[in-house]
């Protein structure tokens, strides 16, 4: 089943008023981008951005690209969002191969995938570098029941696993108007916004350290792949992972730093929602970030034979 929602002209975009930490800032494509790396002052995501209501499927003869739809007073941009549940690592490498290659052919508009991974961890193009920081040998990992992946994305050594959310955006870069840095800039954003929903206070990292944190504890990982204009890889946010599995690697190849969630910083007397609603959010508040008009929700039952394509193609 699919359902559209439409994201108000509010958005999940930080707020665009106001000191930053004592430092001024200017308004990036939805969201604000302070001068430098400082806290920023969020305006959380409004009640109408954690909802979503029932829409007719697209028709497919339509003659106006799947992400900017003509609509009366002007082009509306859709973002597909594929609700796919928990995929094996390289299950899901291969649907993202096929999807970038889909479009690149303009046979698919910008889409992203929401799921999360059985336990694995995966090593950045510098894969020499990245296994330096690997902390156990590849049959320890095993014995832990993970699996490792040679990947071609950027960053370096990092772990995914259940109870955390990994989007991976396949998009047109040209098309949406943005270069690489502010599409990273925009990943940070959305899980900056996300966390401040459940009252906690993140921030981008500092020069050298990649990602999302809280103090100097680390909550969300990117590690992107751009390939002429398209994207792949993305990002990675800690609802309420195992930990522990962070200490067999120096995660992101940054020593001395803890790894948190968002569980951890909330403390065990709030109740977060679902990890589903989570997931939700998180999507909602990126494509709100990166200038889309609407979201429209594709649960796994639809995606399932490319899941399966997938895998079959692997084995």
């Amino acid at each position: 089943m699919r359902r559209r929602h439409r994201l108000d002209s509010g958005g999940c975009g930080l707020s665009s008023t106001g000191q930053l930490g004592g430092l001024q800032g200017r308004r990036l494509f939805g969201f604000f981008q302070p001068v430098g790396r400082g806290p920023w002052p969020i305006t959380p995501c409004p009640s109408s951005v954690l909802s979503f209501s029932p829409s007719r499927r697209l028709s497919p003869s339509h003659p106006f690209p799947p992400t900017a739809r003509k609509m009366s007073g002007g082009a509306r941009r859709v973002l597909e969002a594929w609700r796919v549940g928990v995929v094996r690592y390289g299950d899901a490498l291969q649907l993202q191969e096929r999807l970038v290659a889909d479009r690149k052919g303009g046979r698919v508009g910008d889409l992203v995938l929401s799921l999360q991974h059985p336990p694995t961890y995966t090593l950045g193009k510098r894969h020499e570098k990245a296994e330096r920081n690997l902390l156990a040998s590849e049959a320890e990992l095993r014995a832990l029941g993970a699996e490792l992946h040679r990947t071609e994305r950027g960053g370096d050594v990092t772990f995914h696993g259940p109870r955390q959310a990994v989007l991976y955006p396949i998009l047109s870069l040209r098309a949406l108007g943005l270069g690489a840095r502010r599409y990273v800039e925009g990943l940070e954003s959305a899980m900056i916004q996300v966390a401040a929903l459940h009252g906690v206070s993140a921030r981008p990292g500092d020069p050298g350290e990649t990602g999302v944190w809280v103090g100097d504890r680390k909550i969300g990982a990117i590690g992107v792949r751009i390939s002429s204009g398209f994207t792949w890889h993305g990002l990675a946010f800690n609802i309420d992972p195992d930990l522990g599995y962070f200490d067999h690697i120096v995660p992101c190849g940054i020593a001395g730093k803890e790894v948190t969630s968002l569980r951890r910083e909330v403390g065990d007397g709030v109740e977060l929602p679902a990890d589903e609603v989570i997931h939700d959010q998180l999507v909602r508040c990126l494509a709100r970030t990166l200038g889309f008009t609407d979201v429209e929700f594709k649960d796994d039952s639809e995606s399932g034979d490319m899941i399966g394509a997938a895998a079959a193609t692997r084995s």
